[in-house]
Order: structure tokens, then sequence, then C-alpha cells
């Protein structure tokens, strides 16, 4: 794990900070974020107390979500370990002024919060605990577990999402729309030469068709499970779309004339995001999607409104 800062605001978890008020759990999230993940008897061997101690307090921080547990394999059944779901803790009261004040209203969209899909095969979706459904089987996408998907690939068809016009609601004037999710091609196994057009569309219309160039294998993708293994997709490329009065840019360069006024948001309560490989695309290469818990960034798909002034600063991957 690297790099999972989570922010809490004690007007909102109060539960999780009184989890804090102990000296045994601060120990014990020390311990895990310190040496990595542990089993119960390994952590109690290490702070020298009784195994029943650090079992009802790891169950308290399980609880409030900072420590997860998984069951693995051992040499006489199974064993639980502790993972730390976080590097670096910050408590913060966190701005409730109202959107409408905001220069960025954001989202970020659950990769397996799709509204409409229809993909082919070869095809799957995985959480970061295994697999979801079935794989190769399209009728998976509809499977309600799918709101757990970190990772999910098809080769043919789109996923489509419906995100809230929230500027719409604050009645904000938005300057620029801006997409950004962490993608490549797929191949079985990986392959760092094989090309696959992927098509973005907003609102039903097409802004950019971007070829990505492999299905990245080389290394394991920075948040990708110990579970997946090494020759499966591991990463991709974190691509920033952004639609203005002048244009679609990807990653700061003009790659089409469809513009903010073609979106028609003044028209719309949800903005549509679609995402695909065309049944006519030159290299149709399919598309690995990464999400929270893969890949290198660990994102969701976010869609950023922007006013005049934030729609003037360069595109950043920040």
């Amino acid at each position: 794990m690297s790099d999972q800062i989570v922010v809490v605001d004690p007007r909102d978890r109060l539960d999780l900070l009184k989890s804090l008020a102990s000296e045994v759990r601060i120990r014990i999230l020390d311990l895990l974020n310190r040496e990595g993940p542990k089993n119960v008897n390994q952590v109690a061997e290490e702070l020298d107390l009784p195994q029943s101690t650090i079992s009802a307090n790891i169950q308290v921080l399980v609880d409030v979500g900072l420590i997860e547990t998984k069951s693995r394999k051992a040499r006489k059944g199974s064993q639980k370990v502790c993972y730390s779901t976080f590097t670096e803790l910050v408590i913060a009261f966190k701005d409730r002024e109202p959107q409408k004040h905001r220069d960025v209203i954001e989202v970020a969209m659950p990769l397996g919060l799709y509204t409409r899909c229809e993909v082919t095969a070869p095809c799957g979706l995985c959480s970061r605990e295994g697999v979801i459904g079935l794989l190769d089987v399209p009728d998976t996408f509809l499977d309600p577990d799918r709101m757990r998907a970190g990772l999910l690939w098809f080769t043919r068809g789109f996923i489509e999402y419906q995100f809230p016009n929230n500027a719409t609601l604050a009645n904000v004037n938005v300057a620029a729309v801006e997409l950004a999710l962490e993608l490549s091609s797929e191949v079985p196994g990986t392959a760092k030469d094989w090309p696959s057009d992927i098509t973005i569309a907003i609102n039903g219309h097409e802004i950019d068709t971007w070829t990505a160039p492999a299905d990245y294998g080389d290394k394991r993708g920075k948040h990708t499970p110990d579970w997946w293994k090494l020759a499966g997709s591991q990463y991709g490329d974190l691509k920033i779309w952004r639609v203005t009065n002048k244009g679609t840019f990807r990653d700061g360069v003009k790659v089409s004339n469809c513009s903010l006024g073609d979106l028609e948001l003044a028209r719309h309560r949800s903005i549509r995001v679609r995402v695909g490989v065309k049944d006519d695309a030159r290299h149709p290469g399919g598309i690995n999607i990464f999400g929270n818990g893969f890949g290198n960034h660990s994102t969701d798909i976010v869609l950023r409104l922007l006013n005049s002034e934030s729609a003037a600063r360069p595109l950043t991957k920040a």
C-alpha cells in the first residue's frame, strides 16, 4: 500500500476519533504502518500483549475502517491477516461552504456504478478481494456486486455513467467539463505493443478517440492487490479530458472541436459519460479501466465542473 491519505472531519466521525483514544490501538496502527500486514498472533508477539487483548482492539479498528482483515491459507486452515487502510490520517474540519461558491464542483464515481453497459467477451470485473461473478460472461456486468469493482475489462462495447449535473442544482456557470480516469488496452495476459482505440462521449457527443498503446504488465501496479497475478493487467495511463468553449483537450492538447456548447449542460439534469471501443475501431484492442484498489492511481472516475478561473489553469494529474 502507498499514499493512502484519509481525511477525517471530526464532526462526522466521532466514532473514529474515539477508537484512537487508546495506547494499544495506536501501537497496533503504528506497527502495521511501519512493518506491513500481520496476523493477530504476530501483532500480539510484537507488542508483547495477550492475543485476546489484540483481537478485541483490532475489531474496534476494523469497525471504524482503519484496519481491514483478509483470510489467508495457513498450514492448518486459514489465518486472519490485518492491513492498515491508510498511510496518513488527517483530522480536519472540511469546508462546508455551499457548492455555488466553489470554483470546482467534483464528483468521484465508483468504477462499478455505471448505469448502462453493452460489452463483449473476453470481459470481467474484480474487486480488491477477488473476481466478481463469472469471467467472460457479459451478464456479470449486471451483477449487484459490480458496485465493489476496482478493475473491469471488455473487448468491444461500452459502459456509461450518469453524473449529477450539480452546476445546474447550484446555479453555477460552467466554463469547462473535465474527466479523469486510468485506462489501458486489453489483451489476454499483457502486451507492451497492443493499441486500442478508446472512444469517450459526453451527453451523446463523441469528444475524442484515444489510442491506448499497451496493456501494461512490466511491473505490478502501485495499488494492484497481491492476489492479482502479475500476468494480468497491472495499471493504465491516467488521462484527463477537458471540454471548453474552444474545443476538447486531452492532457492539454486539443484533440477535437467538440465544445462545451455541444454538451448542452443547461438542458440536462445529469451528465452522461460513455467509455468504450466501437465495433468499427481501427484498433479494436479492448479496454481496461482501473478504479479504487487497482492500478497506479487508485482513483474513481472523476468528473469536474470548472468555472472560468479554474478552466484557465493548466491540466494537472495531481
